[in-house]
């Protein structure tokens, strides 16, 4: 199994006929994703040609759906138009909605947020990188050639430290990897991806990526000690960053203790989780986490 996403999934491209949407529906088809279609609204009856296959077009999502039977969607439309092309998949009753739009204003992305939640949709992002199921399925930018399927679970807020933790642990391969995105607000969180990693049966570890800012780490610890048992090795971004100013897209300025990465390493450490200083250090704990379970496998088995 995996999260959310696997070979079974059929997946449409809103913004499929711009040039970001063409670029990344031919990596995601080379890397053998099912995309059925694509939607953008004026150019239905339409296709587009991708490895010799013509894939459709269509003007609607709800059109889309219908004639293709997609349950996922991938949003590569412009941040002034991408609140109403979530709205649209929202209401077409697409199950996983992508979103990898970033520039979107807080308010329009609050507004479908609460919009999928009501509805029961699993929002990932926006301004993320996608979901990959390594050897089944690719929603996104993520680049497919750096992992192979595996047994570790991966959720990040960056999507630069996604791709170095899939190809410092590629060997060992990944279940799935989320990329959930650094703005304030976001449709998946790491308590969302811890909840799926744990009642996967094929993930073992669990490998958390979050940044300084906020409190969705000291959240996610709350929520580990509680309902996870499976290991969580953790890296949070910013050990270096200086107090009161604002890193990347962490989404909020440390002030004092709260939100600075040594106070999300005390939290985590507390509930057991492994925290690396960096991402190199975090992989080598990784690698130690799936070794133990290894030797208690066998252990178990003699």
């Amino acid at each position: 199994m995996a999260i959310w996403l696997d070979h079974r999934s059929k997946v449409l491209v809103q913004g499929m006929t711009g040039t970001e949407g063409r670029k990344h529906t031919n990596r995601m088809i080379m890397f053998g994703t099912r995309i059925v279609g694509g939607v953008t609204p004026g150019k239905g009856g339409t296709s587009i040609v991708i490895e010799e296959d013509p894939i459709p077009v269509f003007n609607k999502v709800r059109e889309a759906k219908h004639a293709t039977g997609a349950t996922v969607s991938a949003v590569f439309v412009p941040a002034p138009h991408a609140k109403a092309a979530v709205m649209e998949a929202i209401d077409a009753g697409v199950e996983l909605i992508v979103c990898i739009t970033e520039g979107i204003p807080v308010k329009d992305t609050a507004e479908f947020y609460a919009a999928a939640a009501e509805r029961g949709v699993r929002l990932i992002g926006p301004n993320c990188p996608g979901i990959i199921s390594p050897g089944r399925s690719n929603v996104g930018i993520i680049p497919p050639n750096i992992a192979r399927a595996g047994h570790i679970g991966l959720v990040s807020k960056s999507g630069t430290l996604t791709y170095q933790m899939m190809y410092e642990l590629g060997d060992i391969g990944f279940s799935t990897a989320v990329g959930i995105g650094g703005d304030p607000v976001i449709g998946t969180t790491h308590i969302d991806c811890l909840e799926a990693f744990q009642a996967d049966p094929e993930t073992d570890v669990i490998v958390m990526i979050g940044e300084i800012g906020g409190d969705a780490e000291e959240r996610a610890a709350a929520y580990i000690a509680e309902h996870v048992r499976k290991p969580v090795v953790a890296y949070i971004a910013g050990f270096t960053a200086p107090e009161g100013r604002t890193m990347g897209h962490a989404g909020a300025i440390v002030s004092g203790s709260a939100g600075t990465a040594q106070a999300k390493k005390k939290a985590l450490t507390a509930v057991g989780v492994k925290v690396g200083h960096t991402p190199s250090e975090t992989a080598e704990l990784v690698r130690s986490a799936v070794s133990h379970l290894h030797v208690r496998a066998a252990a178990w088995r003699g």
